[in-house]
C-alpha cells in the first residue's frame, strides 16, 4: 500500500536525489537548453519537501500530493514547475480523500497525472520530453502490480523502465520544448527532462524500501 508516510519521503528523496544529479542535469540541459534544468528541478523538489515537512499529519493522501503540487509550482523555475504541479495535483485529485490505496490505484492516479502534464505541455511520447520517461514507469508499474509483484520489485521495474525511457531519448528528435529549436542538432543528446524524471522514480523506489 502507498500511504502519506511513503509520499513524504518520496518528495524528500526525490530532493535529495536530484541534488545530487545536478551536475548531469546541468551538463545534459547545457547541450539542448539552458543549462538550468538541474538547479531548476533540486529548488522546487527541496521546496515541496520543505513544504510538506511543515504540514501537520492527518492529510488525505490526495491532500499530500496536492500540497506537493502547489510547492513544486511556487518554487521550481521554467516549464518543469507548472508540468510536475499539474502532474501532482492531478494524482491527489484521482486518489481523493483516503489514507492509502493499491499500488494499482497509485499507477492508475499517476496515469491522470501524467494526462494533466500532457494536456498542459501538449507533449506526446517520442518528441524527447519528461512523458518518455514517465509513461513506460507508469505501464511497468501497472503490469508489475497486475502479476502481484512484491512493492520494492514492483518499483524497480517501475525505476528501470523510466530509466531506459531516459535513455532512448538520445537518438530523438525534439519536438517540444527549447531542444526543440536545435532541430537535428537535438538528436545524440539524452532529454535532461527525462532524466530527472527517471530520478524521481528513483526516489520512488527508495520511498517503499522497508525502514
Amino acid at each position: 500500500m502507498i500511504d502519506q508516510n511513503i509520499v513524504q519521503r518520496w518528495i524528500r528523496f526525490c530532493a535529495e536525489d536530484l541534488h545530487e544529479a545536478q551536475p548531469l542535469l546541468t551538463q545534459l540541459d547545457a547541450a539542448i537548453g539552458d543549462a538550468d534544468h538541474g538547479a531548476n528541478m533540486t529548488r522546487g523538489f527541496e521546496g515541496a519537501a520543505a513544504h510538506l515537512a511543515s504540514l501537520e499529519s492527518g492529510l488525505d493522501l490526495g491532500q499530500w500530493l496536492i500540497e506537493a503540487g502547489y510547492a513544486l509550482k511556487n518554487k521550481t523555475g521554467g516549464a518543469p514547475g507548472p508540468l510536475w504541479s499539474v502532474a501532482f495535483g492531478g494524482m491527489g485529485k484521482a486518489l481523493g480523500t483516503v489514507q492509502s490505496v493499491s499500488v494499482l490505484e497509485f499507477a492508475n492516479a499517476f496515469e491522470q497525472g501524467l494526462t494533466a502534464m500532457i494536456d498542459l505541455g501538449a507533449a506526446q511520447a517520442g518528441e524527447k520530453t519528461m512523458v518518455d520517461a514517465i509513461a513506460p514507469a507508469i505501464a511497468a508499474m501497472r503490469a508489475a502490480a497486475l502479476a502481484q509483484q512484491d512493492l520494492p520489485a514492483i518499483m524497480a521495474a517501475t525505476r528501470a523502465a523510466a530509466e531506459l525511457g531516459a535513455r532512448n531519448t538520445t537518438p530523438m528528435l525534439a519536438r517540444k520544448g527549447r531542444a526543440s529549436y536545435l532541430g537535428e542538432r537535438s538528436i545524440g543528446h539524452q532529454d535532461p527532462g527525462a532524466t530527472s524524471a527517471a530520478f524521481i522514480f528513483v526516489a520512488l523506489e527508495r520511498a517503499v524500501a522497508p525502514l
